[in-house]
Order: structure tokens, then sequence, then C-alpha cells
């Protein structure tokens, strides 16, 4: 595990908190020289302590072992920030309002990046009274299909997971989309600007 808890990381979380080694290390009933050498980079922490230094640091498990210290930035909930995530095991299908770690299957799952439509992945709307009908004519196999259709408004986000061997299709109420999502299994995320 080449990512495994880093002394670097150690430190600049610590120092953050303007907390000494011996405070550290106090917390985590070692001594501060077990501290200083995770720090140098002449030790690791023990794994039972992986929790505990967590929490101590004010950071989840997932970012302490990755390195990367991620705080949702978005407070005003604004959902055009919305990020979403796929597992490429299972398939689960995840949504944020910002900024956030997330991990399912054992894998800590990349935000997905929005490119623009293609030939392959044209989203097609309809409007229909006070609904939008969202198509994309795409294959819908085991092996190749649309995970999820998803519009997003700067207050709300429709999000409508579907299925293999079903339909590429859904009604989304108008409500003042910006953005039409559609997301590929195999190709990632694609969006239609409203």
């Amino acid at each position: 595990m080449d990512r495994y808890v880093t002394g670097a990381v150690i430190r600049k979380l610590r120092e953050k908190k303007n907390m000494t080694q011996e405070e550290l290390a106090s917390k985590l009933f070692v001594s501060s020289k077990a501290v200083s050498k995770w720090e140098t980079g002449q030790g690791f922490p023990d794994i039972s302590l992986i929790e505990p230094l967590a929490k101590a640091l004010d950071i989840s498990v997932i970012e302490l072992l990755s390195g990367e210290d991620i705080r949702n930035n978005n407070r005003a909930s604004n959902m055009l920030k919305s990020r979403f995530y796929v597992c490429p095991v299972c398939g689960n299908a995840v949504r944020t309002a910002g900024e956030t770690v997330v991990s399912c299957c054992g894998i800590t799952l990349p935000a997905l990046e929005a490119e623009d439509c293609d030939p392959d992945h044209k989203i097609k709307l309809e409007k229909i009274e006070d609904e939008y009908y969202c198509s994309v004519d795409h294959p819908m196999t085991k092996d190749h299909y649309i995970s999820f259709l998803a519009a997003v408004s700067d207050r709300s986000v429709q999000f409508v997971k579907l299925y293999p061997e079903g339909e590429a299709e859904t009604r989304f109420r108008i409500s003042g989309d910006k953005y039409i999502y559609a997301c590929c299994n195999r190709h990632g995320l694609f969006r239609l600007r409203l």
C-alpha cells in the first residue's frame, strides 16, 4: 500500500490543529518519539492506531489513508455544485451536494467529470406540459447501459436510477433546471446544458 499514512500528512494535519507532537502522542497513548518517527518517515503508525489517529486529527480514516483533506465548501447547498460517483464493482450511484469522500466495495470513488454530449450519448428532451420527457438512444444491455439520468437546478436534483435491459428514459418535472446528466457505465458522465 504505497499511499499508507505518510509522515508529511500527519505533520500537516497536526500543525493545522496547532497541536504539538506530545499532545498528539498523549491522545493516542504513545510516546512523542513514536509520533516523531512517523513524521520523519522512520516508522508508521500501527494499524490499530489509524482510527484513533484520524479522530485526533479531525479527519476521516479514508481521508487520512488517501492523504487528502476534503472539506465540502458548498455551505449554501447550491445543487449546481452536486457531484456524482459510481462504483465500478457494483454500479452503486451516489450524489452529493459537494466535495466529499465516497467509498464503495472497498474503493474510494473519484467524482465523475461531465463531458458535453457526443453523438453516441445524445440526451433528447421533449417538453410535455410541465415535464421534460428525457431519453438517450443508447444500448441498454447488461454490459453497456445508461446507469442514471439527473436534472439539476440551483436548488434541486431529480435523480433516476436506470437498469440494464430497461429503457434509457424518464420524465422530469420542469423546475428551473440548468443541466441534464446521463451516465454511461462504460464512457462516463455526459451533460446537456439547458
